[in-house]
């Protein structure tokens, strides 16, 4: 059987055929370098927004230009408009809802969708009526970030 591998970077592409899988490997040893696995409905990731309304997403991830977060606004909105002057940030509900009002509108978020709000723009969450639980996935970005897919070319570079 024959094996391809795809690698990319910059902007440029390798296209690899290989006899084995690129996982058959006798070892991989490395005290920095591993696979990281977050469970965000493990209980002890508990962002302090879960229960206060001043309370902000917890920090999960961070690199160059970018920060992961995880939120999880249950009970009542934000007692304070946020304006982030250094990220864009594009926002995943992973599971329930939420309400972002925002100086360019409001926008109601549900399962699956993500919006993207742009540096500078302020903007608020509020749980929908009812409460329930939320887990959104935040992620900041240094601008300008830019949509790709459905109006650029799409299909990413994988």
């Amino acid at each position: 059987m024959e094996y391809t591998e795809k690698i990319t970077w910059d902007g440029r592409s390798l296209v690899l055929k290989r006899a084995v899988k690129p996982t058959d490997v006798l070892s991989a040893q490395s005290g920095e370098v591993r696979i990281e696995k977050l469970d965000v409905h493990d209980p002890s990731v508990r962002p302090t927004n879960q229960d206060a309304p001043e309370g902000t997403p917890l920090p999960v991830y961070q690199a160059d230009g970018v920060r992961v977060d995880v939120s999880k606004r249950y009970k009542a909105p934000m007692s304070f408009w946020h304006r982030n002057m250094e990220y864009d940030e594009l926002i995943f509900c992973h599971k329930g809802g939420m309400i972002w009002e925002t100086e360019l509108g409001t926008i109601t978020l549900k399962t699956g969708e993500m919006i993207l709000i742009p540096q500078g723009v302020a903007h608020r969450a509020v749980p929908p009526e009812g409460g329930g639980e939320n887990i959104l996935i935040e992620v900041k970005i240094a601008p300008p970030t830019r949509k790709v897919f459905p109006d650029g070319a799409g299909g990413g570079t994988a």
